[in-house]
């Protein structure tokens, strides 16, 4: 089925449940209205459904492919590359200084998980020069601002970074690479580099890869370590292209999925030296890269919803055209399987958690926005600390949320869903890796845990929990029988969120392995409740704008029938984790090494 963009869905979630009008009325975001949010939707929607889109399953088949220490891209994406910077889209949120568009990252958000939809394997190497980009205007120098942006910007190139090593994983205390300085301002880079996305290919002239690495005294651990920009091709000063780095790739990775995205092995110094420039300050360099990692990690959150959005759309198209079987209330004949009660329960499953999880991130997005441009430093302090609470959720349960959803993806298809030629399957093998790269469910969970919980107390997220009661108490007093079935599983969600809070405060110095055991079930509950609640305050408008007449009445009570489904299907399974967090670390703790 071909891919068409939500574009309603989009711009009610952009406009009421992330309050354009406060990001419009930001400094510089003026022009950022809901005019200008639903003519970029429908250009971007437009683009990826004629463009992208139709390059996905055939990438699948004829991946990128390594020759010679050459990348060749699957067959139309080198094409769709330029069309894409052409067309301006690496440049939506970018300064207009450097030749971007200067759009809030709102609306850049739905332009990002349009995409993903589209392929994700495609958009996997603007997300990453996405990361580039930030990780130069926050710490890059003038110089290298003026060399680099424009370049990244525009599409002419591309970003990568540079973090995992064969004997380091997720472990970056023990990155190897060293960079050796020259006396000249320039640093010799030695050393390799695994799973490098996008670390070669055809797409652009250069490759601009930001490396890990350590300078001969740098102390041990993740304190010493430096972040360089090594180009594939050193840039003379006059900004043309120079001669060929020592930077090489050597391999690229056999895939589960993903498979048209080139995962490089390069390769560092195997002929003197790849010529390398430090970034900031000698040492910080981890601190720089999470920038980009922060980045990339809402970025991988979209990723996981656009595919599930995908995925949905592809087993709804299946389900009204599949015939098979009478109806359970006896129909004439046999019926395309959408009247079947459980492919109905897969597919409100489907959707559900897709509409949920795309709140919460575009109510982050938002929540950026304020943080980086309100004039209020106060009011920016808190909205940063619930942005940066919200992002390893966002990352870590949108993503396990893909896997869910493309799982009930194929199992709709029935059969056909695992033969490859329909297409199913490769959703489901694409959304494995989300889970993994950018920091695995767990990293994101010790994050969310360790940096975001326990740092302030848990003040932000009790934060978070009594703006939850609050809608609760909303649809509570409502005299609509949805609504208040919605405000009872929130009722609860609330209380459970709020027990697993002070569990993982009161324990986290005198039993941090209980806390531990379990923090991915903690992440899982935020996400559970945090997007039950975006769909309470979802079908609360809905009811609102139905009883006022407004607008499409087919649209708001699909709505509100999809919160109700959410609310009493997934917020109701809140009790369970909150039991399992609170009272399940003796279990998981149970059995000694040599008892597995």
């Amino acid at each position: 089925m071909p891919y068409q963009a939500p574009i309603k869905e989009m711009l009610f979630v952009i406009n009421e449940l992330a309050d354009l009008a406060t990001v419009t009325a930001l400094p510089g975001n003026e022009d950022a209205t809901l005019d200008t949010a639903e003519a970029i939707l429908e250009e971007n929607g437009k683009f990826v459904s004629g463009v992208i889109a139709p390059l996905n399953h055939a990438s699948d088949k004829e991946p990128s492919w390594w020759h010679d220490g050459q990348v060749t891209t699957s067959k139309g994406f080198k094409a769709a590359f330029k069309a894409f910077g052409e067309a301006g889209w690496q440049g939506v949120q970018h300064p207009v200084e450097f030749g971007g568009q200067g759009l809030p990252k709102l609306l850049a958000t739905p332009c990002i998980e349009m995409l993903n939809s589209g392929s994700i394997s495609f958009a996997l190497c603007p997300l990453l020069s996405d990361g580039a980009i930030e990780a130069l205007l926050t710490a890059g120098s003038d110089e290298q601002k003026a060399i680099y942006l424009e370049k990244l910007v525009s599409g002419e190139w591309t970003g990568t970074m540079n973090l995992t090593e064969p004997q380091a994983g997720s472990d970056l205390a023990a990155v190897r690479t060293r960079a050796e300085p020259q006396g000249d301002g320039t640093y010799k880079v030695f050393g390799t580099k695994i799973y490098i996305t996008y670390g070669e290919h055809d797409f652009s002239d250069n490759i601009v890869h930001l490396v890990l690495a350590r300078t001969p005294d740098a102390p041990a651990g993740v304190k010493g370590i430096s972040l360089f920009i090594v180009p594939k091709f050193l840039v003379n000063a006059d900004g043309t292209l120079g001669a060929r780095n020592d930077a090489h790739c050597v391999s690229l990775e056999h895939k589960l999925g993903i498979k048209a995205s080139p995962t490089a092995v390069l390769q560092f110094g195997d002929h003197g030296g790849a010529i390398g420039t430090l970034v900031g300050e000698e040492n910080r360099g981890l601190e720089y890269m999470f920038i980009m990692m922060n980045a990339a990690r809402f970025g991988v959150g979209l990723q996981g919803i656009g595919l599930a959005e995908r995925a949905y759309q592809k087993a709804v198209a299946f389900a009204r055209d599949r015939v098979q079987s009478r109806d359970v209330a006896g129909s004439a004949g046999p019926v395309a399987i959408i009247h079947h009660p459980d492919v109905r329960r897969m597919l409100m499953n489907m959707r559900a958690q897709t509409e949920a999880a795309r709140a919460l991130a575009y109510v982050g997005a938002g929540l950026s926005d304020i943080a980086h441009r309100h004039a209020d430093e106060a009011v920016r302090k808190q909205n940063l600390a619930v942005y940066e609470y919200l992002v390893p959720v966002i990352k870590g349960w949108s993503t396990e949320m893909s896997q869910d959803v493309t799982r009930d993806g194929v199992q709709v298809h029935g059969g056909m869903g695992f033969i490859e030629e329909t297409g199913a399957a490769q959703h489901y093998r694409d959304a494995k890796i989300l889970t993994i790269y950018e920091g695995t469910t767990a990293i994101q969970a010790n994050d969310l845990v360790g940096r975001k919980t326990v740092r302030d107390g848990g003040a932000v997220a009790r934060g978070l929990v009594e703006q939850v009661r609050a809608t609760q108490a909303q649809l509570a007093a409502s005299g609509d029988a949805n609504l208040q079935a919605i405000a009872k599983q929130l009722a609860s969600g609330a209380d459970d969120l709020a027990a697993a809070v002070d569990f993982v405060v009161a324990n986290v110095k005198s039993d941090i392995k209980a806390v531990f055991a379990g923090s991915v079930l903690y992440l899982k509950l935020a996400g559970v409740v945090l997007g039950g609640w975006q769909m309470a305050r979802a079908a609360a408008i809905a009811q609102g704008k139905l009883e006022a007449g407004e607008g499409d009445a087919g649209f708001y009570r699909a709505k509100i029938g999809t919160a109700r489904f959410f609310a009493d299907h997934i917020l109701s399974q809140s009790s369970s984790l909150r039991t399992a967090i609170v009272d399940g670390s003796a279990g998981v703790l149970a059995l000694d090494e040599a008892q597995f």
